[in-house]
C-alpha cells in the first residue's frame, strides 16, 4: 500500500491521499487516473484493463490496493 500512496502523493501532492474520497471529492480527474495507472502498471507489472477503471476501483487508497492485489493474483 506504501507504493501507491507514494504514486498517489507524486500526482497530487499536498492532498493526504489516505483520508479523502480520491474520485467523489474530485482530487482524481481523468486525466490523473490515466496517469496513475500508467504509474501503477509500470510499478507492478500489471495491465488494468479498461473493466477495473471505474470510480469504485479509484476513490480510495484501499480500493486502489485490493485492485492491485487482485490483478496481480490473476497473473
Amino acid at each position: 500500500m506504501e507504493k501507491i500512496i507514494a504514486i498517489l502523493e507524486d500526482i497530487k501532492p499536498g492532498i493526504d491521499v489516505s483520508s479523502v474520497k480520491l474520485v467523489s471529492d474530485r482530487h482524481l480527474d481523468s486525466l490523473a487516473i490515466l496517469s496513475l495507472i500508467a504509474e501503477i502498471e509500470d510499478e507492478y507489472g500489471i495491465m488494468i484493463p479498461a473493466v477495473e477503471i471505474n470510480p469504485d476501483n479509484f476513490n480510495s487508497v484501499e480500493s486502489i490496493f485490493v485492485m492491485v492485489n487482485r490483478l496481480l493474483a490473476e497473473d
